[in-house]
């Protein structure tokens, strides 16, 4: 996609001349799964993107080889292709780059840019313990920058370092966090090769960020140091440093750092506990980003609002309470064809998931499930509550009773279910109306209020105290099923 050794040089002053397509990236480590603070980091650079026409690119930062799976890009991928945030052109491999890195550092040392270091890691090591006895950051003291390399031992291979700037300032002019200024003596001589002759990671994102005509660089504000350094990088090379905006970090609901017990979890163990990918979209937009006191986004609503001057600096909160309700509203604000299609489609994911899809494979249990959807979806916040929700209309006869169940059969329940046996029995429309209308004579017979026959009748149905409208459920179970499972409970 890049030409290897060509050094790229972007048009002075890129700063989004209305003309220039913005270009942003999202760029992950793949050394695990794709975590939440990384899904909006992610849907940050996508929503900006669109917002502005311009298109963002995945680049996969593997230069750590030890560290660097294909499992973790596969569940990389795989997450950003469910969350629905879709990236232009080929997925790019930061590795597959090395050469590139290599030649442009090798580049920097001919220009005297960068010069090689000869500091043994017992001297590293000296003198980071030396900065901590004196109460100073750890920093390279920067021994080899002017010293002659005839003088270097023999047998070393050297690291190369940047010659960074060692007096003044380095002031990075962020959309979110705001000029932010850097001591440049506090910014030590950066490597840029390995002894061994790999790229580092400081050097690899500028470069490729450089090659790529990034314009917009969003990530995570633990960056914003690393945007000073990098800011170095790009001087070196006389090239245009990106617009930079460094958002806050997502903590947890009390405040302290995300951890799994708050979320800190992969995508994919969001899709695990039944969250709608247009819900979790919506909920992570909200972490950090606001447009007045609007709550619920579609996909093109985000698109036209989204801007970086409306992120804060202050770290947000996850907050699984809210995530929940929101899901439940989308699941509620869902059609049943695209519901059904959801569930279907994330039931492989889902805890008791797979048996509900082997259930499905039953054009009969694929219709009643559809029929039974808009009662299930009312009391369902996530897919896997309306796969439990579900559940009792494929439960095999006789039911097992939670205890709830069993006790409303047990408190005069079956003498309900005996009395009215006969009255459906009789029926010979088996609609709910009509249902409901037998059900009710019932009870005004008795002197009962409707919901002390309903209860006896749901447990019977169901095995549960809660479920859909009971007159619904009749409906859906049909005839012969609902019948027989009264008929289970009278002689029980």
């Amino acid at each position: 996609m890049f030409a290897a050794s060509a050094v790229h040089r972007r048009p002075i002053n890129h700063r989004l001349a209305m003309s220039q397509s913005v270009v942003t990236r999202f760029a992950p480590s793949p050394t695990g799964f794709l975590h939440i603070g990384g899904a909006r980091t992610a849907l940050f650079n996508w929503l900006y993107a669109r917002h502005c026409g311009g298109t963002m690119l995945l680049r996969i930062e593997d230069t750590d080889r030890e560290r660097s799976t294909p499992d973790a890009i596969a569940a990389i991928v795989d997450g950003l292709n469910w969350l629905g945030l879709s990236w232009d052109g080929e997925v790019i491999h930061q590795f597959a780059r090395a050469q590139r890195h290599r030649e442009a550092a090798m580049d920097l040392l001919a220009k005297g840019r960068a010069y090689r270091c000869y500091a043994s890691p017992q001297e590293l090591e000296a003198m980071r313990e030396e900065a901590r006895r004196e109460g100073r950051p750890p920093r390279y003291d920067g021994r080899w920058r002017d010293r002659d390399p005839a003088l270097a031992p023999a047998g070393v291979e050297p690291v190369i370092r940047l010659k960074a700037p060692q007096e003044g300032s380095t002031i990075v002019d962020d959309r979110v966090q705001g000029r932010v200024t850097f001591a440049n003596r506090d910014l030590d001589d950066l490597v840029l090769l390995r002894s061994d002759g790999t790229p580092t990671y400081m050097l690899a994102v500028v470069i490729d960020d450089h090659d790529m005509n990034i314009t917009h660089i969003i990530r995570g504000d633990d960056h914003l140091t690393n945007a000073a350094r990098q800011t170095h990088i790009y001087q070196a090379f006389d090239w245009e440093v990106p617009v930079m905006a460094h958002i806050p970090l997502i903590h947890g609901a009390d405040g302290a750092k995300l951890s799994k017990r708050h979320g800190a979890l992969g995508v994919d163990a969001y899709r695990a506990m039944g969250y709608l990918p247009a819900a979790l979209r919506n909920y992570l937009v909200r972490l950090g980003w606001s447009h007045g006191e609007k709550e619920f986004f579609s996909t093109q609503e985000m698109m036209a609002a989204f801007d970086l001057t409306a992120i804060g600096r202050s770290p947000s909160r996850f907050d699984f309470a809210k995530l929940e309700n929101l899901n439940g509203h989308y699941m509620r604000a869902s059609s049943d064809a695209d519901l059904l299609a959801q569930l279907e489609s994330t039931l492989p994911h889902l805890k008791g998931g797979p048996e509900l899809a082997a259930a499905l494979q039953n054009p009969t249990r694929h219709q009643m499930l559809a029929q039974a959807l808009p009662g299930l979806k009312e009391r369902a916040k996530t897919l896997v509550e309306l796969v439990d929700g579900a559940a009792f209309l494929f439960a095999p006869r006789p039911l097992q009773l939670d205890a709830k169940a069993a006790q409303i059969l047990a408190d005069n329940g079956r003498i309900h279910i005996a009395a009215l046996l006969p009255r459906l029995a009789a029926l010979a429309d088996w609609r709910a109306e009509a249902i409901e209308a037998v059900v009710r004579a019932y009870a005004d017979e008795q002197q009962a209020k409707l919901g002390q026959v309903a209860q006896p009748l749901r447990a019977a149905l169901t095995g549960r105290s809660t479920s859909p409208g009971i007159f619904d459920v009749f409906e859906v179970l049909g005839r012969d099923e609902s019948l027989g499972r009264l008929a289970d409970q009278a002689a029980a």
